[in-house]
């Protein structure tokens, strides 16, 4: 721990920030793609009103969300530019596709909501919505599922030797990066049926959030150990980190008790409960990965420090994100506020 702490300098703190934005944009972000999952499966005789929920839930607030991701992708840039143009190069279709998904799902949103007001053209945006928000956090997942393998490092050094499936296709489209889409997808859907049991007024829909979220609180089990299945030998760097580091038994021990706290709590119908522990428990997996992949950013070539930009500026990116975030951090929560179910 010593040694941890005192290798700790610029790099790493814009780093563990980078990290930071990441775990808000899954938060929040990736509750509302999880909700249009919900809205492609929406199903029973509260059908309707399931999707007039997710709706309604979701449109004061859900570009906003993305601005995390807009912090994630500055930092990467500015902070570690070496790291970003790897990532640019060897992933650019599943990033592009990710990116492509975001501005489809949001437009289809829209046209659905204040477009036509014909029925068959409503359902064919809505359709749009919910199929651009189930893809897109599999794109996602695949990206970090890739990064963490160590795949992107060895397809950047074939750039122009190997082919172009070998160097921008195999990285991601493989089962390991696969398996952490599902499970990332799996775990926005998860955060997102427990909000919806806090923002529902119906009690009828409440208890129909409430069975997905138990549900898939085991879906996510079961894709969480398939990844680290397949950790063994499709990314090494993560199985170790996750079952031999030192931090990993502390990680476990949280881990299972958010989990089991967000189980008893929906169980129970403590549903403010359910969401602290749902938010705990998605957080700590995140953090799990980035604490497996460390020192470095890509594994395994680009360490953290390695890949920095100079001195003055990360000093200068960190006085932007301290003003930016003055200004940012109190915004959302007036406008969380402002939105916040009147009941829970």
């Amino acid at each position: 721990m010593n040694d941890f702490l005192s290798s700790v300098g610029l790099p790493e703190i814009v780093a563990a920030l980078m990290v930071l934005a990441l775990n808000a944009y899954v938060l929040m972000g990736g509750a509302a793609f999880g909700g249009g999952l919900w809205d492609l499966v929406a199903s029973g005789p509260r059908r309707d009103a399931q999707r007039t929920l997710i709706a309604e839930s979701l449109a004061p607030i859900w570009e906003a969300n993305h601005v995390w991701l807009i912090v994630v992708i500055v930092v990467l840039f500015t902070g570690f530019p070496s790291a970003f143009s790897t990532l640019g190069i060897v992933l650019h279709i599943p990033i592009s596709l990710f990116l492509i998904g975001i501005v489809l799902r949001g437009s289809a949103f829209v046209f659905r909501s204040y477009g036509s007001r014909d029925d068959a053209r409503r359902k064919q945006w809505g359709l749009t919505f919910a199929i651009a928000s189930s893809v897109t956090p599999i794109l996602l997942g695949a990206i970090i599922g890739s990064l963490a393998s160590g795949s992107v490092a060895a397809a950047a050094r074939d750039v122009g030797a190997a082919s172009f499936g070998a160097v921008f296709v195999r990285p991601w489209l493989a089962p390991f990066p696969i398996v952490v889409g599902l499970l990332a997808l799996s775990l926005f859907a998860y955060l997102a049926a427990v909000y919806l049991t806090i923002a529902a007024t119906d009690d009828d829909v409440r208890e129909d959030f409430r069975r997905r979220a138990l549900v898939m609180s085991v879906v996510v089990f079961v894709f969480a150990a398939v990844a680290l299945a397949l950790s063994y030998s499709s990314a090494p760097r993560v199985s170790a980190g996750v079952v031999g580091a030192p931090w990993s038994l502390p990680l476990h021990v949280g881990t299972a008790a958010a989990a089991i706290s967000a189980i008893v709590a929906l169980w129970r119908r403590r549903y403010g409960v359910a969401r602290l522990a749902a938010v705990a428990q998605v957080s700590f997996i995140l953090w799990g990965w980035a604490y497996s992949q460390y020192p470095f950013i890509v594994p395994e070539t680009l360490t953290i420090r390695g890949s920095s930009a100079p001195t003055l500026t990360l000093r200068l990116l960190l006085v932007g994100l301290s003003v930016g975030g003055m200004i940012l951090i109190p915004s959302l929560l007036y406008l969380f506020k402002t939105f916040a179910p009147k009941s829970s």
